[in-house]
């Protein structure tokens, strides 16, 4: 993993489906550079669950993909970001959001 004196170890991900892969390369390719990752190499074969696994044996710090869309939607660990709208839809294995309910004024 990252110590303090060196940098983050990307690895870029691809999915096989994916075709021409060029294009997203170079995004990918751009946006590791911009973000100062040591790059360990390009994967275009393996299936998500092998760059999952490293991720967690701690080979890569960090997994560069071109779009949110080539990310499985059943992916685990799963990170949402909520300043760009992700929420669980209603076919989501939790169901949807119930909105919040506010206490009445006191006072």
């Amino acid at each position: 993993m990252v110590s303090s004196l060196s940098r983050p170890v990307a690895a870029i991900w691809i999915p096989a489906h994916v075709d021409p892969i060029e294009p997203h390369l170079m995004a990918c390719l751009d946006h590791t550079r911009r973000c100062r990752y040591d790059l360990l190499g390009i994967v275009t074969t393996a299936p998500w669950d092998e760059v999952r696994q490293m991720m967690l044996d701690g080979t890569v710090d960090v997994v560069v993909v071109a779009a949110r869309e080539h990310l499985p939607p059943d992916r685990t660990p799963r990170i949402e970001v909520a300043a760009q709208g992700t929420h669980p839809s209603a076919s989501s294995p939790r169901g949807p959001v119930p909105p919040r309910r506010r206490r009445p004024h006191q006072g």
